[in-house]
């Protein structure tokens, strides 16, 4: 069994949980996430099965689109609606007022990430220094915000807002630079992942129609990195590609899908003049 699975990830459960109840439902102990969701949002999460999780860092790094709404007035130590307030201020801005700042978010910008966050520092999580109560010091991070934009007000000083950003973007991060721009408090209080790379939360499975549907709803390899460019080396060089041999070939200088014999090889890439597989994910 191999391949990707666009899984929705409801509220409520981690990332880790959502694998383990996949590994039941399918069966196999091969499977890992392509990176984590946080347990209160939902939508897309990539999960490798099989070979398939070798694809972690291809995927990794793919970007990502979320819809999530932001609620003015207050602010917790998570950022989030999980948190505990911290501080509230009636300085609330106006719908025009929060479009206008918006555009001076887009483009490369340099993110402190949340104290609650995955982040390491000094070999440990920093959620797991903030939750002791020791004081972090994060670095600014340098990630790029495509596109924001503030689809509608959803309730009293709630807004709820569509984001393209690159990887490694926090969005509560996003919520609380947003209000600091404004002279105000925000906190995210919730968030959906509805886009990761080319892959679309309307195209996405629960885990119940997972139960009914199995293996069927796996993405093949094959199709999964069907983005990258496409090499197809003749028959002649497949027992070199099965035996390690070093091939020639100097046409490409990014990243291809490596195939012989109409079988996937793997991802690879050119090093000196000679094909090197970065990720091998033939059987």
């Amino acid at each position: 069994m191999k391949g990707i699975l666009n899984l929705y990830k409801p509220k409520g459960i981690t990332s880790s949980d959502a694998v383990v109840a996949c590994r039941k439902i399918l069966g196999t102990k091969t499977i890992g996430h392509m990176g984590t969701l946080d347990p209160a949002g939902e939508g897309v999460l990539l999960l490798g099965v099989g070979k398939a999780t070798r694809l972690f860092d291809y995927f990794l790094t793919k970007d990502k689109v979320y819809e999530a709404e932001f609620e003015f007035g207050y602010v917790t130590d998570t950022l989030d609606g999980d948190g505990e307030v911290l501080d509230r201020t009636d300085s609330i801005p106006r719908l025009d007022e929060i479009e206008q700042i918006l555009p001076s978010f887009t483009g490369v910008q340099m993110q402190i990430p949340p104290a609650y966050s995955a982040k390491s520092v000094g070999g440990v999580r920093s959620y797991k220094l903030a939750r002791e109560g020791k004081t972090i010091d994060l670095s600014a991070c340098a990630v790029e915000i495509y596109s924001i934009e503030l689809i509608k007000r959803t309730r009293d000083n709630t807004y709820l807002f569509r984001i393209h950003c690159s990887s490694g973007t926090y969005i509560r991060s996003i919520c609380r630079d947003i209000a600091q721009k404004l002279g105000s408090l925000a906190t995210m209080v919730s968030i959906k992942r509805v886009k990761c790379g080319e892959f679309e939360i309307k195209n996405s499975v629960t885990l119940q129609q997972l139960s009914e549907i199995k293996d069927s709803a796996l993405i093949k390899t094959e199709d999964a990195v069907s983005k990258l460019p496409k090499v197809c080396l003749d028959d002649g060089f497949y027992r070199q590609l099965v035996n390690g041999i070093k091939i020639p070939y100097e046409r490409l200088e990014t990243d291809f899908a490596l195939y012989c014999k109409d079988e996937l090889f793997g991802i690879a890439h050119i090093v000196d003049g000679i094909i090197k597989i970065k990720t091998y994910l033939r059987d």
